[in-house]
């Protein structure tokens, strides 16, 4: 017979005053885990121990147990934590280029032969103080080998105290034990004597040259023993300032100096609170220090005390050189040089090589850095601004895009001086058009250009269009294929303007503005670079349109951080890039350059106009070989040649003495509809204002009895403008 299992009373849980029933045949089935999920817990009786009672006002002051981080080491992805490892390199920064070797070998090499030579001048003072010396210090030296063989200093002060006591057996034990000392040195003293007379007559009867060497060896330690101790037989090599090796506590204490109540505050409760994350060393011609500031203090307000840091440092301003170093904002980057900048040859531009070539689609040298590191700028895709006040060497910059692009045959270069000296004159034989002077005549041609230009533009996107279906242009912008290609129309075009600030400023300033702007927009991808130089960059001078949309910058001498910022852009002052540094005339050619990397000072490489000369002459010769050389004044494609003014004369309205510009362009449209067809009133008020003598103004007319004023022109003015181009031309 089986015997049943019986439940465990722990199976059940019942209410008291509930009584177990047996289970019969009809019972339920009770699942025991939801039966132990309800279970009440009993509360826990208060504790009746009167040493663990609490009242109302017990405060348990135990502190709390401290949680772990809230981010484990262990949950930070392996490539974060391989990433944040900061290894120090194998070399020093300097031997890892070639570029440091040479500077750190050159200054050694040039302090080395600053010291050779400037002791060699002072050597026959140098010989008479050896000759005045030598003697004293052979009779110094004698006197000093007989005290120290009689060993009188070994005790002395022992016996003295033993003699003035009057304890004569201790001075005897202590006399005793310096004849003992004395005994061995005599015996020392007489073998260098015997080794001294056993020289002289080997040198006697040696070679002469022996003896020549043992007193240039022996009579300068003589001349060095007998000299006084204050008056040195050598002179003390002043170098004055000009180099001081940075080290962590020349740069504190310049930091301290500059009058930043944060930077000082912090240094005063912290003395780490500046910080070097990477050691000071040599970079280039130079050293480097990476300095962490205090919490708070941006790089740029150091930046912004260039000046009194030189000072703090005793060194020319053109030598210490601070910048934003990456990282934080906090970080500085400071850069100070062997000697100063000015005093620096810059090497000389690769672009002078007889065998240098440039293709505009690659980058070129351009300037260099306070380093001597040479920057690299390409053409190709880019408009360029360059700003600086007069004597800050902005022409001589520009004019070096200008010559390197002359280098590139396929380039076609166009341009208007509009200061009117000829700064650019030498490059007239490969330019297609030039222009020079502010006069009316040349700023209507300079307008026209720029009208020009749009209409280029306009062709060039129907070009690529054109190309990108046939698939040579896959990313619908000009290729080095396509530039090469013959016939194409989408060679690169060079378009500059030196002096931009006459033409915004004049009668066509605001028309000139909005079809430049339309340009820089739209040119970048068709092959059309614009380079501009201003002296004024303000609103009114250089419209914010174009300044928005100009991609590479080269801000040189400014005088103040509206004119900074107007050419670098927004805030770039705030930040630290600050041109206003830099002097005019005395650091012509220095300037912070941006859009290629990191944003930095630059010195733009000076080419006189004898060099400039040389590097046109190469760049006629490769333009003869491709079979590229312009004939100036080269002729615009702008369509049909027409001449507006006589088509104005062929279609004016009877004898009206004034005529509607709504008028004159539907006859014009009528007689040339390949040219004049779409003109509005406005495009003709544009058209005309090359010409001086017409002037486009309000005319009335009368129409079913209303007083109707539209633009229009006058009869005589029309007239007028003929005639005097006419003249013109004849006295040519």
């Amino acid at each position: 017979m089986s015997i049943a299992a019986q439940p465990d009373p722990d199976d059940f849980d019942l209410t008291p005053g509930e009584t177990e029933t047996p289970a019969g045949p009809d019972a339920e089935v009770v699942d025991l885990t939801e039966v132990r999920s309800r279970r009440v817990t009993p509360p826990v009786e208060p504790d009746t121990d009167p040493d663990k009672v609490e009242d109302a006002e017990s405060i348990d002051d135990t502190p709390p147990e401290d949680g772990g981080p809230v981010d484990m080491a262990d949950d930070i992805p392996a490539e974060i934590l391989d990433r944040r490892k900061d290894r120090r390199p194998i070399l020093a920064d300097w031997a890892r280029s070639w570029r440091g070797v040479k500077a750190m070998a050159k200054h050694q090499t040039k302090d080395a032969g600053y010291v050779l030579a400037y002791h060699a001048v002072r050597s026959p003072k140098y010989a008479g103080k050896v000759a005045l010396w030598a003697p004293v210090g052979a009779v110094r030296g004698i006197g000093r080998a007989l005290h120290w063989a009689m060993a009188e200093e070994g005790n002395w002060a022992l016996r003295q105290a033993a003699a003035q006591r009057g304890e004569a057996d201790v001075w005897l034990k202590l006399d005793a034990r310096r004849q003992r000392q004395s005994v061995w040195r005599w015996w020392v003293l007489a073998f260098a004597a015997l080794a001294a007379v056993v020289g002289t007559v080997v040198l006697a009867f040696g070679p002469a040259w022996w003896s020549y060497l043992a007193a240039v060896i022996v009579v300068p330690l003589l001349a060095t023993v007998g000299r006084p101790a204050d008056r040195p037989i050598t002179d003390r090599v002043s170098e004055g300032n000009r180099y001081r090796k940075l080290t962590a506590e020349l740069v504190r204490r310049a930091l301290t100096s500059l009058q930043l109540a944060a930077i000082n505050s912090a240094v005063a409760k912290d003395p780490k609170a500046i910080a070097f994350p990477h050691d000071i060393h040599r970079d280039g011609p130079g050293h480097i220090a990476i300095v962490d500031l205090p919490y708070g203090v941006e790089a740029s307000e150091v930046i912004a005390r260039r000046g009194k840091l030189a000072s703090a440092l005793r060194l020319p301003l053109d030598q210490v050189w601070p910048e934003p170093a990456p990282g934080h904002t906090g970080r500085l980057a400071l850069w100070v040089g062997y000697e100063p900048a000015s005093q620096m040859k810059q090497p000389a531009w690769p672009l002078l090589s007889d065998s240098a070539k440039v293709d505009v689609f690659q980058a070129f040298a351009f300037a260099t850095t306070p380093r001597l590191d040479t920057v690299s700028v390409d053409l190709m895709f880019r408009n360029f601004l360059f700003g600086g006040q007069p004597g800050s060497g902005k022409t001589f910059a520009l004019r070096d895009l200008i010559l390197a692009a002359a280098l590139d045959p396929r380039t076609e270069i166009r341009g208007y001086e509009l200061k009117g000296v000829g700064d650019f004159a030498v490059l007239e034989p490969v330019m297609a058009e030039y222009g020079n002077g502010f006069d009316d005549e040349t700023l209507a041609r300079c307008f026209a250009f720029i009208e020009w230009l749009y209409e280029e533009a306009r062709r060039r996107s129907k070009r690529i269009e054109h190309y990108a279906r046939m698939g040579k242009a896959p990313e619908n912008k000009v290729t080095p294929e396509l530039a090469r290609l013959k016939g194409s129309g989408l060679h690169p075009l060079v378009a500059w303007f030196d002096e931009l600030q006459e033409l915004m400023t004049s009668k066509y300033g605001k028309d000139a503005g909005e079809l430049l702007e339309k340009v820089i927009k739209l040119g970048r991808a068709l092959g059309i670079i614009i380079l501009i130089g201003t002296q004024i960059p303000d609103k009114d001078s250089l419209p914010t349109g174009i300044t928005r949309n100009v991609n590479s910058r080269f801000c040189l001498s400014v005088a103040d951080q509206t004119a900074n910022d107007m050419i670098l852009g927004t805030s770039a002052y705030k930040l630290g890039y600050r041109a206003t540094v830099f002097q005019p005339v005395t650091e012509a050619g220095w300037g912070i350059l941006r859009g290629f990397g990191k944003v930095q000072s630059v010195r733009s490489y000076y080419v006189d106009t004898t060099a400039a000369a040389r590097i046109v002459a190469r760049a006629v010769a490769l333009r003869t070989a491709a079979g590229n050389v312009p004939v100036f004044p080269a002729e615009r494609e702008v369509g049909p040649v027409h001449d507006l003014l006589a088509d104005l004369a062929q279609v004016w309205p009877g004898d009206e003495k004034s005529a509607w510009n709504e008028t004159l362009c539907a006859a014009l449209a009528e007689l040339r509809p390949d040219v004049y067809g779409g003109w509005e009133a406005a495009q003709l008020t544009a058209a005309l204002k090359p010409h001086p003598a017409i002037k486009v103004g309000d005319v009335g007319r009368r129409i079913e009895g209303r007083a109707v004023t539209r633009r229009g022109i006058k009869h005589a003015d029309l007239l007028s403008a003929i005639a005097e181009r006419n003249r013109k031309r004849a006295a040519d």
